[in-house]
């Protein structure tokens, strides 16, 4: 199996029938023990979620990443999740093979099946290498320590071969310039491309021989035979071509020549050799206009021809494996999620929808009998769970049980039909008991891409206020508004051309059915959202600024002409979304551009983004900050984070960004309003604070 060390492109994360599963006994983590409490933003030091997960051949044991949060209330340096590895012999029975101040990435079961191997930087290394740990603990040992950094990397069958993704490490080194002060940046020229590399693991020597492949390399995947390897190739180095021009090609690995390439015509995620290498699965978009890669695709290895699975379906598929000649897949329909399997053709075999959890990514047993997964709920975040085909789950990890001890609000999917007859979907977290009289004050949260979804499970992060908003009161509105995923290309179409539009007004349309309901009080409901989500914020707070009585944008676009001019993803943003380039139409962008209405604005509005956002420069942020203030027609701030990027990695910036977030809708939702609450926060003070 492939490892791939990048992260997709993401926006800035059991109903009652599901607590009937098994459920293990708790892994042995120092947790907090307390009162029975709602869920606060200092639980999100201890929350911990389970990432990769791998189950052995035999089908005997469950290896998985856990993702382990900076705890700086402890006096933890700041920093990013630790990433820790942990192999499970039985429900409840985990044992660490990683952890501490260690952090793995790019986890895999060795050829031999008794292993796992991983990247990790430890004492003596020079950059990260690659370790071998047993399933049954010890001392990992280093297989190998490469000249420059691997970005992904598969073994062959035998374990001789490695092959990796890396950069050329001879490009000289400007440190010795850079001190001397010539720091001088050729924007966008002059970037490395990423090699694919051979090693011979039983040779002494251990030397990395590059493949002679004309473009930039991502992704990798080795056949089982050996004799192919898949790669991913896109022109250039660009976060664009990554996007939108990669295409996999097969490479014969006894003379490195291409032996096919397939020409699909937009986005491109995972792929999988079939057991005798004819057949290559893989993830695409439909077309160009698609703005996910959540289709199966079938290719012939030996000339690249193609077809699509499911092309029409209404869902959009996760992840997958090959399961003997046929294809096992994890698919997220609307809120939920589904097993499918389909034959390489194309017919639909089996589909078993889940009740209560959704699940997100898969390991198949060598027999196919068995499955892993990690699913979360709305009772808990991303666990590790184990199945026999067609039988219930067993929950093999309990990662937070501190959250026995802590009182969770309802939650539920709700539809509504918008004001053009589309029917529109998303969850709603409500306070425990009746609404009150004139209905609870409510956060909308808008999801990010917009090709992304909220799903009906674990909903509660620095950004999103979920169980800790609901806590305080709020209700909390997640709205999978058209262009979202898990309904198909035929849903994600219908924001082309008009974004924010028609897909603005299915949100104006939830919150005017929950407040219809009397569930919400309409007069106090504000707005959040990062990225794209950050988009609606900044619509609302000005478009439509008579709906919410505050925003805060997070990450936005604001400036849709100034946004094409600084963003790292032009291209892919005409593609599929916005359909024509501004000197095509220059009013369509000042249209749907939220600044173009900030004049008359009277939503309260924070505005907050990371100092380091290539995709959506810092400058959107202070475009919307100067254009309200100059305006005068209701308070506004600005809070930026050095070092942070297009969402917020750091603990110390995500504690502080989630008080700000709740700070500013308690005062304009819960509490007085009129004027802008005090900028200080007491860290110490809250960092003490249950």
């Amino acid at each position: 199996m492939p490892i791939s060390l990048k992260s997709p492109f993401a926006a800035i994360a059991l109903a009652s029938a599901f607590m009937t599963l098994p459920v293990a006994a708790a892994p042995v983590f120092a947790q907090e023990q307390a009162e029975a409490r709602p869920v606060s933003i200092n639980d999100l030091f201890q929350l911990r979620q389970a990432g990769q997960v791998m189950i052995t051949p035999a089908g005997s044991q469950t290896v998985f990443t856990v993702s382990v949060p900076r705890d700086i209330r402890t006096g933890e340096s700041d920093g990013t999740p630790r990433s820790h590895l942990y192999v499970a012999d039985t429900p409840g029975a985990l044992r660490a093979l990683v952890s501490g101040e260690d952090s793995v990435g790019g986890t895999a079961l060795h050829p031999d099946g008794e292993s796992v191997t991983y990247i990790a930087r430890r004492e003596g290394d020079e950059r990260p290498a690659l370790y071998r740990v047993p399933l049954a603990g010890g001392e990992p040992e280093r297989l190998y320590h490469p000249e420059t950094a691997m970005q992904g990397y598969v073994l062959s069958s035998d374990g001789a071969y490695l092959y990796f993704v890396g950069r050329d490490p001879d490009v000289p080194d400007m440190t010795a310039l850079r001190e001397r002060g010539f720091r001088a940046n050729v924007y966008e020229e002059n970037q490395q491309a990423s090699w694919v590399w051979r090693v011979d693991l039983n040779d002494e020597a251990r030397a990395a021989e590059p493949l002679d492949l004309d473009g930039h390399a991502g992704a990798i995947e080795l056949s089982a035979d050996g004799s192919r390897l898949a790669v991913a190739l896109a022109p250039t180095p660009s976060v664009d071509d990554a996007m939108m021009e990669q295409r996999w090609v097969f490479v014969n690995t006894q003379n490195g020549d291409v032996v096919a390439t397939v020409e699909t015509p937009g986005k491109l995620g995972m792929g999988r050799f079939s057991p005798d290498g004819s057949q290559f699965a893989f993830l695409a978009g439909i077309n160009r206009a698609d703005a996910t890669a959540g289709t199966i695709h079938v290719a012939d290895t030996a000339t690249g021809t193609y077809v699509q699975i499911a092309a029409d379906a209404e869902q959009h598929i996760r992840d997958f494996a090959w399961n003997g000649d046929t294809i096992f897949a994890l698919a997220h329909v609307r809120q939920s999620s589904a097993w499918v399997s389909y034959s390489p053709s194309g017919e639909e075999l089996m589909r078993e929808e889940h009740a209560g959890y959704v699940a997100h990514s898969i390991s198949l047993d060598a027999a196919g009998d068995t499955v892993a997964f990690v699913a979360d709920s709305p009772a808990h975040p991303r666990d590790v769970y184990v199945a026999a085909m067609g039988e219930i789950p067993a929950r093999w990890a309990d990662l937070n049980p501190w959250l026995a001890d802590r009182t969770l609000a309802d939650q539920r999917v709700v539809r509504w039909t918008a004001r053009d007859g589309v029917e529109v979907e998303g969850v709603l977290i409500t306070p425990q008991g009746e609404a009150p009289e004139n209905g609870w004050p409510m956060i909308t949260v808008v999801h990010g891409g917009p090709e992304a979804h909220d799903h009906n499970g674990w909903l509660t992060g620095y950004s999103r206020p979920g169980q800790i908003g609901a806590g305080e009161g709020f209700a909390i509105f997640y709205p999978n508004y058209r262009g979202s995923t898990g309904r198909g290309f035929g849903f994600i179409e219908l924001d082309h051309l008009n974004p924010p539009g028609e897909e603005f007004e299915d949100i104006v349309d939830g919150v005017g059915h929950l407040a219809d309901e009397g569930i919400i009080d309409a007069a106090r409901v504000g707005i959040t959202g990062g990225s794209y989500g950050g988009f609606a914020s900044a619509w609302g707070a000005t478009v439509a600024s008579e709906h919410f009585a505050a925003s805060v944008p997070f990450v936005a676009l604001t400036d849709l002409v100034s946004f094409m001019g600084n963003t790292d993803i032009p291209v892919e943003m005409v593609d599929v979304h916005f359909i024509h380039y501004p000197w095509e139409n220059w009013e369509w962008y000042f249209e749907h551009s939220p600044i173009m209405n900030a004049h008359g604005s009277t939503t309260p509005t924070l505005v907050m983004h990371g100092e380091a956002d290539t995709r959506v420069a810092p400058s959107q942020g202070y475009i919307l900050y100067r254009y309200l203030k100059i305006a005068g027609e209701a308070p506004v701030r600005l809070v930026t984070y050095p070092g942070e990027g297009h969402g917020l990695r750091n603990a110390a910036a995500q504690f502080d960004y989630a008080h700000r977030l709740m700070g500013w809708m308690r005062h304009y939702l819960q509490g007085p309003g009129g004027e802008i609450p005090s900028s200080d926060l007491d860290y110490d003070a809250l960092l003490a604070t249950d």
